[in-house]
């Protein structure tokens, strides 16, 4: 290792980033949010300050999310979000260098969308840029031993895409990504109250109503919450009280979607994998998977044993960070995955 090295773990994604120091863990753990003053330019506050102002800022002011379904969608605010989080995730002073980064990203991601990940993190201050498979390091983080040819599956609920991959020999023997999470959980929640209700709702109620009450398999007891909205009518503020089993008759499809795809990718599994993945069962990583009822809608849609990872919001992180004692071993720059698997098929 060298002197001052500063080599960071990313895990850039759409709700929330995330960033591993090597030898100090995760230091930085932060919404992807950036508010921006329209006039000037300026960059007002980045992660949880500028989350508390989405839908509550003044004209001037515009709070925004710069990844969409787990890639950049606004290249410059991404730029200076990362700038602002390198800075303090790094004590920088003249000796040491700039900081070689793994970012991970969805294994359904196009060259062109690699390129403007590595280029983001370039321009915030990386010296180099390497990338790897969000199942991986959501696999890795998790615990999972997966140096033999015993395969694992990980299916990784973020906020923007679903993962779901089989891992064996230390890579991805199959992998799928869905752009199915947990934003597509809150959207259909706030599309729901403005439907039935007649209330409209911002996407952080959306998001406190998911965790409170959320659920996508039925709870034993039913649970209730006052939400304030809008009314859609005269505009005036409104309260309603909403039930989880109404909230479950929301999120069942999106749910479905997911579990959908988890099969898809156990069809395309060759038999011997599938057999391990019967014993050793199938690991939930990302905030998305705490949803209530996740694991038991799955095991019941596959019949495989699912058990949630620990700190399943962090298990990405701690995977790029697992990742840093390879980076000499890794290829730098684009990895184009789609394209890789396609030679291997």
């Amino acid at each position: 290792m060298q002197l001052f090295s500063n080599d960071l773990g990313v895990d850039l994604g759409s709700a929330n980033t995330l960033i591993y120091a090597e030898g100090k863990g995760v230091v930085v753990r932060e919404p992807s949010v950036v508010a921006m003053d329209k006039n000037t330019g300026h960059i007002l506050q980045v992660g949880a300050a500028a989350r508390n102002m989405l839908g509550r800022t003044p004209g001037n002011v515009v709070a925004m999310r710069p990844l969409k379904s787990g890639v950049i969608s606004d290249h410059e605010m991404t730029v200076r979000m990362l700038q602002e989080l390198f800075r303090s995730a790094t004590k920088s002073s003249l000796f040491t260098p700039k900081p070689r980064v793994v970012v991970c990203v969805p294994s359904g991601v196009t060259e062109v969308e690699e390129r403007t990940v590595i280029n983001a993190a370039i321009e915030a201050g990386a010296r180099r840029v390497y990338l790897i498979e969000e199942p991986l390091a959501a696999a890795l983080g998790a615990g999972l031993d997966i140096k033999g040819p015993n395969g694992h599956m990980v299916v990784d609920v973020g906020g923007g895409t679903t993962d779901v991959a089989v891992l064996s020999m230390n890579g991805v023997a199959v992998s799928s990504s869905v752009k199915v999470a947990g934003d597509t959980f809150d959207e259909a929640i706030a599309r729901h109250v403005r439907r039935k209700h007649d209330v409209i709702i911002g996407e952080v109620t959306a998001e406190e109503i998911k965790i409170q009450i959320g659920c996508v398999y039925p709870r034993e007891a039913d649970a209730a919450m006052l939400v304030k909205g809008r009314d859609a009518k005269t505009g005036m503020p409104r309260e309603v009280t909403l039930l989880s089993s109404e909230i479950y008759e929301v999120l069942r499809r999106p749910a479905r979607q997911i579990a959908d795809e988890v099969l898809n990718v156990l069809e395309m599994t060759s038999p011997e994998l599938v057999g391990d993945i019967a014993e050793n069962g199938i690991t939930l990583t990302g905030g998305g998977s705490q949803i209530y009822g996740m694991a038991a809608m799955l095991m019941e849609r596959t019949g495989i044993r699912c058990t949630l990872a620990d700190d399943p919001d962090s298990c990405v992180a701690y995977g790029c960070g697992k990742s840093l004692s390879w980076m000499n071993h890794m290829t730098e720059g684009t990895i184009n995955i789609a394209r890789k698997r396609l030679m291997r098929g």
